[in-house]
């Protein structure tokens, strides 16, 4: 038998609420804050937010330690009784790390659904999010509005423009400031092998050429996974889009990665540049801005003329 302890939420039958006044049925609809044990609350199943054992959590555990939890998180009651987080999986941690066995909890009756939407839009307000992180919100949040009945497309195209009214979409990305066509890139990043992932999330692959490495086969993925390591080399967006079209042709292979991937880029060749205060001294006052370059390339052929003359001497 479970030991686990259910708290009574209220009335949820509609037909009890109906010898209710009106302020009964607020009082049993409100949300209950309450100390619920962190040992039976779970986990929202494929939480796409990760948790960081970074500093930002070290100074969180400590202001829980010093303070107590601020703002309650927020949980659901599941069918067997126990309790999982739609928001707040950070300040559960962080509670848990500075040795509390209970959390300040509110707890609302949502359905499946509803507490994916909801857990997607609580986190998106965070002000660091990675690229895989949005991902899986955005297709979680654009699956569960799907569900309660409204408008998708995941097979559409990312840029897709036909689709016609507010589509579900448009609802995931107005919240965000994220166009439609933006929300279906992200959610394409969730084709990416996890290392590909990794990468994007990193930065050492940027959204649009990892959206046009999405559509590679796993295999293909693979062997480019193996080349990046090989050529410390990533993909622009014009060698990704190259590498779909063979992929779609079927004639994308190890060597043909291989030759795109060893093209040179124009991002990659050398460039540098030189601080002005570190060599304003060396240009006379009466020369402007517009000027330096011209002056400091003068300066240079005739400092390269002056060493051929030494070596001359020097033989």
């Amino acid at each position: 038998m479970s030991n686990v302890k259910t708290i009574d939420l209220g009335l949820k039958n509609a037909y009890d609420e109906l010898f209710m006044d009106n302020k009964g049925r607020e009082e049993n609809r409100a949300p209950k804050i309450l100390d619920i044990p962190i040992a039976e609350i779970d986990d929202f199943p494929e939480h796409p937010f990760k948790v960081k054992m970074d500093e930002d959590m070290e100074q969180l555990v400590q202001s829980v330690k010093e303070r107590g939890i601020i703002t309650p998180i927020t949980i659901r009651q599941k069918e067997d009784g126990r309790y999982e987080i739609v928001s707040g999986h950070r300040r559960r941690k962080a509670c848990e790390l500075a040795g509390l066995a209970t959390v300040r909890a509110e707890v609302q009756d949502l359905t499946r659904d509803e507490a994916i939407i909801l857990m997607v839009e609580s986190n998106l307000q965070r002000s660091h999010i990675l690229p895989s992180e949005k991902a899986f919100s955005y297709k979680m949040k654009l699956e569960a509005i799907n569900r309660q009945g409204q408008r998708t497309d995941l097979t559409s195209s990312p840029l897709d423009n036909k689709l016609k009214g507010i589509t579900a979409a448009n609802q995931v990305g107005e919240k965000v400031g994220e166009s439609q066509a933006q929300v279906y890139r992200y959610i394409r990043l969730t084709n990416l092998s996890p290392a590909l992932l990794d990468m994007v999330d990193d930065g050492k692959i940027a959204i649009r050429p990892a959206v046009e490495i999405s559509y590679l086969a796993t295999e293909e993925q693979d062997a480019l996974i193996e080349t990046i390591a090989f050529e410390e080399s990533t993909p622009s967006l014009a060698q990704a889009i190259k590498m779909r079209d063979f992929s779609k042709n079927g004639k994308l292979n190890e060597d043909v990665i291989l030759s795109i991937i060893s093209e040179e880029k124009p991002n990659q060749r050398a460039k540098f540049s030189i601080p002005t205060e570190r060599i304003r001294k060396f240009i006379p006052d009466n020369i402007s801005p517009k000027q330096t370059e011209e002056y400091v390339l003068k300066a240079l052929e005739y400092y390269h003329h002056y060493r051929q003359k030494q070596r001359e001497l020097e033989r």
